[in-house]
């Protein structure tokens, strides 16, 4: 390997007796990891070791935790002699232990939870609340002060961490990349982070890439690469490694030490020079290998086998200890090795030699405000978004179009303005496309490298984050968020389903951290789902697909909204009130298309606080008659334009059925209110939707969302939904809602199907829809286009609704 990049000890400048005190916390950390896995009593060996003092489950992970700590040692010692302003992310899945055993001894846990005190009793109920029932997770979790980022899914550290820094100035995110992690699809994705980070207004991400050798029971890919293969490879990304290896601990403990001063040295004078110059290019950043054995300092053979440096100190190294008494006496002399009586005094509490060697206050990585961000969050300056929207009134009500993401555009434009280090937009290389590209009058899209003069809206300084990754761009507002700050993730629709398990995980967190009380609400994670399945004709099946919706609503409906805005008015009311809520997952579905447009600013308000409400404009009920033939509900903007479209054509041709039409622009107001905060009152539900007159719903979906959203209504079986069948192509757009039954001439022939009393006046209607269907077939297939009077259709109030064009 290249000599400039191998830490040693030629040069150092630490003292042997700062490496002693770095060697006793290390060790100390590990006795309390080694602690919570096996122990639930006899927590500092004070008599020997029986199997009384065992847990009867052994659950957890040993073989990263000494590499966890030894690197949480280090980074404490140079937050207390820089000062620093540091958190700390671990990327091996079920680091837990180790954080945990870092946290307690550096006395952030015991704030955070006294019952867990800093002492024997402490260290006690340390060790019994891990991985056992009423307990905590084996993984570092939303309980682990300090903690941004849940270990149970693998891949996601990285883009955690870059999005922690932006706009961030001073904070350092210290990233752990386990091995096995960086096998994961989105871990390869994320190094190129540093190609968005300016040092100029940004903080720094520090990666430190773990490489012990195996995952759960096979070698890791990378940790069979040679140095140079792994210089050459972050070198190609843009990073300056620095290698810290062995398993010798005073000799790796020098080398950390110096890895990591010289590290934060070129930090530093990264952002010097940044600061006082300009950044126009990424520079090469720091980062730091190390390898060391998996396991280390555990047992080296169990019966004969390797443990130590091998796959099998993955999890609990020694088990069978109620049946194997040579077990039990190992972990003693195990748990022994780290000389327990040289840390502790008396009542279990760790010496001053440890406790002054971690940073004060909220420098400790475990209080660090920025791990905790609602504590940081600052509302968002937002104006008045009635400013942005589109004049509607009876005269062009449903007869003009506007792209509704255009206003939204124009909202968030100014809302770049009027907060420019607290609000991002990410979105996967598609802002133009999703009709948002007023945002670059305010700010260009970030990216640190050479700008051609062909560019459009790209310099260093940009904040809107575009790549071609759903995983970076969901992970950077995660950690954006998970800090204090604002945003939206904008996706084509189809495409949102990339990063179902991230936002199954982000909801996991927000659920848990309902029950940790020291957690501060962060801002929502907002998402905007558009290009949607309707309107992805051009593009073909793939691009067809409302599935994120469905994933969505599994979570628990204390942190879950889902929102289907019809018109431009109604997409502002609803990202108004998404951008002000903390700790929700806010999930906007609306095409970016020009689209009609049915309510007033005022209008939109009322229907959007109300999350559904009577469309008396477009309904004709009778005075003699206390509830319609049928309700025609809808949920979506295609499924809205297809609804009103199909009361057009009943009211030209059968005048006489009364309609109900029924918009729905908040879709969890359809439970019942136990089973949902936003569903309404079973009153309310009664005056939209009568007692027992049929109802047909078109929704943007899958039709099986709204009969689960139904559960618990009573006479829920008169409901008739239509929606998404999975039946797509490359097609003409309204081909596709034909395809899927959902087209006006559709609904059209269920309202007569589900009123029979009208049946008898509606054979010759019925004839002349299903004609309409075969003219669409044909026509669409010699012109390569729908009909003109499908795509010159406007709100006509049944005005011959054929003969439009």
């Amino acid at each position: 390997m290249s000599a400039n990049m191998q830490a040693g000890s030629e040069g150092s400048t630490v003292d042997t007796q700062t490496l002693e005190q770095l060697d006793a916390w290390w060790r100390a950390t590990n006795y309390l990891a080694v602690g919570q896995i096996y122990l639930r009593d006899n927590p500092l060996l004070r008599e020997p070791l029986s199997i009384e003092h065992i847990k009867p489950r052994l659950l957890g992970h040993w073989g990263t935790s000494p590499g966890l700590s030894l690197i949480y040692t280090h980074l404490n010692h140079q937050i207390k002699t820089r000062d620093l302003d540091m958190i700390y992310l671990a990327g091996p899945g079920h680091g837990g232990p180790a954080v945990l055993a870092n946290v307690w001894l550096e006395g952030s846990y015991s704030e955070h939870f006294p019952k867990v005190s800093r002492d024997e009793a402490g260290m006690r109920a340390l060790f019994r609340q891990f991985s056992t029932p009423g307990g905590i997770p084996s993984h570092v979790s939303v309980p682990t002060p300090g903690s941004i980022h849940e270990g149970g899914e693998l891949g996601y550290v990285l883009t955690h961490a870059f999005g922690a820094v932006f706009d961030n100035p001073d904070l350092i995110a210290a990233a752990v990349v386990g091995d096995g992690e960086a096998e994961t699809g989105p871990l390869e994705g994320s190094w190129k982070g540093i190609r968005f980070l300016n040092p100029k207004r940004d903080g720094a991400v520090l990666p430190i890439f773990h490489l012990n050798g195996y995952k759960i029971a096979s070698a890791s890919v990378m940790s069979r690469q040679s140095d140079e293969t792994l210089t050459h490879y972050f070198k190609g990304h843009g990073y300056s490694p620095r290698f810290v290896e062995g398993d010798d601990p005073m000799q790796v403990h020098r080398d950390m030490h110096d890895a990591l001063s010289n590290a934060l040295d070129d930090i530093r004078e990264i952002q010097r020079k940044a600061r006082e110059q300009g950044s126009q290019e990424a520079p090469e950043w720091p980062m730091i290998v190390m390898r060391t054995p998996k396991g280390w300092t555990g047992p080296d053979r169990v019966d004969g086998v390797p443990i130590a440096g091998s796959y099998r100190a993955h999890q609990v190294p020694l088990g069978g200890l109620k049946d194997n008494p040579e077990h039990l006496k190992l972990l003693e002399e195990w748990l022994r090795s780290y000389r327990p009586d040289e840390l502790f005094d008396d009542q279990g509490r760790p010496l001053a030699a440890l406790t002054d060697q971690a940073p004060e206050g909220e420098r400790r990585m475990g209080s660090n405000p920025h791990a905790n961000g609602g504590r940081l969050r600052k509302p968002l300056t937002l104006r008045d978004w009635g400013d942005y929207g589109v004049s509607v009134n009876d005269d062009n009500r449903g007869r003009e179009m506007t792209s509704s993401t255009e206003r939204l555009g124009q909202f968030m434009r100014d809302i770049y303005r009027d907060n420019p280090h607290n609000f991002r937009l990410f979105c996967p290389d598609e802002t133009n496309s999703n009709k948002l590209g007023a945002v670059f009058e305010a700010t260009d899209r970030c990216l640190m490298s050479p700008v051609n003069e062909e560019d459009d809206s790209i310099s260093p300084d940009g904040r809107v984050m575009e790549v071609l990754s759903e995983h970076n761009c969901h992970g950077w507002l995660e950690g954006y968020i998970l800090t204090g700050r604002h945003g939206l993730f904008a996706s084509y629709e189809a495409f949102a389903t990339i990063v179902d398990s991230m936002a199954m995980q982000h909801a996991k967190w927000l659920e848990h951290a309902r029950e940790v009380s020291w957690r501060e609400p962060i801002p929502s994670m907002n998402y905007l789902l558009t290009s949607t399945c309707w309107r992805n004709d051009h593009n073909g099946f793939s691009h067809q697909g409302p599935g994120f919706i469905d994933n969505l609503l599994n979570k628990q409906p204390e942190v879950v909204r889902i929102y289907m805005p019809p018109d431009a008015n109604c997409l502002l009311s609803v990202a108004d009130h998404c951008f002000q809520s903390t700790s929700y997952l806010n999930a906007i579905v609306i095409d970016k298309h020009p689209q009609l447009q049915y309510l007033s600013v005022e209008e939109a308000r009322e229907h959007c606080t109300q999350g559904a409400s009577t469309w008396h404009w477009a309904s004709n009920e009778r005075d003699d008659q206390e509830d319609p033939d049928i309700v025609m509900a809808c949920a979506g903007d295609i499924a809205t334009q297809e609804t009103l479209a199909a009361v057009d054509l009943l009211r030209h041709y059968l005048p006489e059925l009364a309609v109900r039409v029924v918009n729905v622009v908040d879709l969890m107001s359809l439970p019942p209110r136990d089973s949902h905060p936003h569903g309404m009152s079973q009153q309310r539900f009664v005056e939209l939707f009568t007692v027992g007159k049929p109802v047909l719903f078109a929704f943007h979906g899958y039709p099986g969302v709204v009969h689960q959203l139904l559960h618990g209504r009573s006479s829920s079986e008169r409901f008739h939904v239509r929606g998404y069948q999975e039946e797509g192509t490359t097609t003409t757009p309204f081909d596709m809602v034909v395809l899927n039954h959902m087209s006006r001439i559709h609904l059209a022939l269920d309202a007569l199907r589900y009123a029979p009393g009208h049946l008898k006046n509606a054979v010759r209607i019925i004839d002349e829809l299903e004609g309409l269907l075969e003219q669409h077939h044909r026509y669409i297939r010699e012109h390569f286009e729908d009909m003109p009077d499908i795509t010159a259709w406007r709100w006509s109030k049944g005005e011959n609704p054929l003969e439009q064009a």
